[in-house]
């Protein structure tokens, strides 16, 4: 057990550096951000079909469970949405910071959805990483509208985080991602559909842009999503939102060097981001400490 564990940990810290890069590709990426996510969803849900066709898995699901897999599916659309739109509105610096707060919005609504008591560090740790946020965002307030929309973003991919961690108890990763990222992509449709937004021009890319994409959607979305959703059989969903914290420091490190520009921020917005992996790092050991106890 606790090898799985550690193997758990090091699979989700991989995940989290893939996510990392998943800012920056939208970054660089130049169609608006509704869109961006419609391509990723479809795309991704293309590679996990030809994935599970390979494996020989079944894609039988209760109708129950699949009502809740179109829930999800809405969720991370509007999630990923807002996402890249914050991006776009600030830059990946200060989206990916905001993403910090998840792990505090995880130790509040955990314990609601699975019914447990709440964990005082959990909420210690929590305010530790927003004290840090604030440290941050008290000199970059001028993104406020960017800020707003990763905000919504954090809440909004919280839900869903603690939805799946449901899910994952009865049906395969991959399978339950396949249908949730269908569902992102018929309601985004329907969307655009009202919006007249598909024409030619739509479906005209760069060769740049389709680069990019592929990679969003195979490595960092069908790859990364589905294997985040499976290590929450071992992991609790707080220790995922919490890792997910390094999300913001290994994206800021790697936008300082692809990107560099407007990505170079306050030694402020440095000192937050050290706090951040402190509390993450202190957390891992805290959780190992009192299994061991237990």
């Amino acid at each position: 057990m606790q090898k799985s564990n550690i193997k758990s940990y090091l699979n989700l810290h991989l995940i989290v550096f893939i996510w990392g890069f998943t800012a920056i590709l939208g970054a660089l990426i130049s169609i608006q951000a509704d869109a961006l996510v419609w391509y990723r969803m479809l795309l991704a849900a293309v590679f996990l079909f030809l994935f599970i066709l390979f494996k020989k898995g079944s894609f039988r699901i209760h109708i129950k469970e699949f009502v809740k897999l179109i829930l999800v599916g809405f969720l991370i659309a509007v999630h990923w949405i807002f996402f890249f739109e914050a991006i776009h509105l600030s830059n990946v610096s200060i989206t990916l910071a905001v993403f910090s707060l998840g792990a505090f919005i995880t130790s509040i609504l955990e314990p609601i959805f699975y019914g447990r008591k709440m964990l005082w560090y959990e909420v210690l740790f929590g305010l530790i990483i927003i004290s840090a946020l604030a440290m941050i965002l008290q000199v970059e307030i001028n993104y406020f509208t960017g800020i707003l929309y990763a905000l919504l973003s954090i809440v909004i991919g919280v839900l869903f985080t603690l939805m799946n961690g449901k899910l994952i108890e009865k049906h395969e990763p991959s399978v339950i991602t396949f249908y949730e990222f269908l569902a992102g992509v018929f309601f985004i449709t329907i969307y655009f559909l009202f919006q007249n937004k598909f024409n030619f021009d739509f479906f005209v890319l760069s060769g740049s842009d389709w680069m990019y994409l592929l990679i969003l959607s195979s490595v960092c979305t069908a790859y990364a999503f589905t294997a985040s959703v499976k290590v929450m059989r071992i992991l609790s969903p707080y220790t995922v939102m919490l890792t997910t914290s390094l999300e913001p420091v290994y994206g800021i490190v790697l936008a300082y060097f692809i990107i560099g520009g407007k990505e170079k921020m306050s030694i402020e917005f440095y000192i937050g981001a050290v706090l951040i992996v402190i509390t993450v790092i202190l957390n891992g050991i805290l959780k190992h400490y009192l299994s061991k106890k237990n």
